[in-house]
């Protein structure tokens, strides 16, 4: 699988959502198969992450409401994750990206530990929409300037952002997994993040 490079990318920062849609719609030119959108959150909407650039300090996190990035599983070799908001290496391999910018749960209070909800890519480009506004101010304005090209949207739905940042697993499509799991999938491969039924749920 060849993804463009970093400077190459499609990248808005604060909507890394569609930019890793728009990593996975480059990436149906080739191989859908093995690569994943991944949203991590947990239900107090505070996820600490390292190395961003965002950051405020060298050994600070930014501690998102959510996070997205792409996850690819090759046949053989390591699995590695496609960050366009890290400082880490593009690609990272999963197992130092989990510890470098993840870390263990077991260090952080409660209200910060992580979820991650995998989706396979073919999913996330059939069912993902966004029409932004999580991003407009009261006023109408904007937090943060938006992508140049139009929302993405399906033939039903323009907005369901909300569905892929819930942790709760009767809501959505993918399956949700913990830090442990994922770390375990970095060492052996990511068979075990097959799943079995990717559809939406009533």
């Amino acid at each position: 699988m060849t993804f463009p490079s970093r400077e190459d990318c499609v990248y808005t920062a604060c909507y890394c959502e569609e930019n890793v849609w728009k990593l996975c719609e480059h990436a149906q030119r080739h191989q859908l198969k093995h690569i994943f959108a991944v949203f991590i959150s947990n239900s107090a909407k505070m996820i600490p992450i390292w190395h961003q650039r965002e950051r405020k300090g060298p050994d600070e996190p930014v501690v998102w409401d959510y996070h997205v990035i792409c996850l690819y599983c090759p046949e053989a070799g390591e699995p590695q994750v496609y960050d366009l908001d890290s400082l880490l290496p593009f690609p990272c391999p999963l197992t130092t990206y989990l510890q470098s910018s993840i870390q263990h749960d077991a260090l952080l209070k409660i209200q910060y530990h992580r979820k991650f909800r995998v989706v396979p890519a073919e999913i996330f480009l059939k069912t993902f929409a966004s029409d932004r506004s999580h991003m407009k101010t009261v006023d109408g304005g904007w937090m943060k300037p938006p992508p140049p090209y139009p929302c993405i949207a399906t033939a039903e739905c323009t907005m369901n952002l909300d569905d892929f940042i819930s942790m709760d697993e009767t809501v959505g499509v993918g399956q949700i997994q913990q830090v442990s799991l994922l770390l375990m999938a970095g060492s052996i491969g990511c068979g075990r993040l097959s799943l079995r039924d990717g559809s939406p749920r009533d």
